[in-house]
């Protein structure tokens, strides 16, 4: 007869199993299918965006409410210079002022894409328009979407390489310091939590991985 001892350590490793999250050694990558629209709303609709309010029908069979934000696109630019070192070149960084954040930070280029624009033509025309810089070999870097809980928008970060100054052309409304930083330093800020934004992060590790695996 089982002791109370091991039958409580039994019921417990048999809980344990029930509840066990399967490992896996590959993931399949399944996009899976859209959940149905069930009723659609413009909730709000403002100068850079709009705010969709929709009620769903999603693949499990479940009912949810969702809000979702829709953005006309935008897209990332990652430029390096590696003339004067391959294996720690430097790094083009912005520092400008965001009033959501409510400090200034720093970032990669980056710009909002004009109507039926090509993401490619996009980061073209924003690295020349911030920058002043013109790239001769472009190259897609990472895809990922910023806030997919809430945010319909996925954004395209490309590598921009062999760069030319130039003449900048920001908007307006646009104010920003510009340097070109060593990627060894960027990695540095980025592990000490002084570089916060999210496309900037994502860009410059992707390419780390990227130029570890060729050097």
């Amino acid at each position: 007869m089982m002791g109370k001892k091991k039958e409580k350590a039994a019921k417990k490793s048999a809980k344990k199993e029930a509840h066990a999250v399967p490992v896996r050694k590959k993931l399949k990558i399944d996009p899976g299918k859209p959940a149905k629209v069930l009723a659609s709303r413009v909730a709000y609709d403002g100068k850079l965006f709009r705010v969709i309010a929709e009620e769903i029908r999603e693949a499990n069979g479940k009912t949810a409410f969702r809000e979702v934000v829709r953005h006309g696109g935008s897209t990332v630019i990652l430029a390096v210079d590696r003339r004067k070192s391959r294996k720690n070149p430097l790094v083009l960084i912005e520092r400008q002022y965001r009033h959501a954040a409510q400090q200034y930070l720093y970032e990669i280029p980056a710009g909002k894409l004009e109507a039926n624009e090509d993401r490619l033509a996009g980061a073209k025309r924003e690295l020349k328009e911030e920058t002043g810089y013109t790239a001769r070999k472009w190259s897609k870097l990472a895809k990922y979407y910023p806030s997919p809980g809430f945010l319909g928008e996925w954004m395209q970060v490309f590598l921009a390489e062999d760069l030319t100054a130039g003449e900048t052309n920001p908007d307006d409304d646009e104010w920003l310091e510009l340097e070109l930083v060593p990627l060894k330093e960027v990695l540095r800020l980025i592990d000490a939590g002084k570089i916060q934004d999210g496309k900037t992060i994502i860009g410059v590790l992707s390419y780390a991985r990227r130029l570890g695996g060729r050097n």
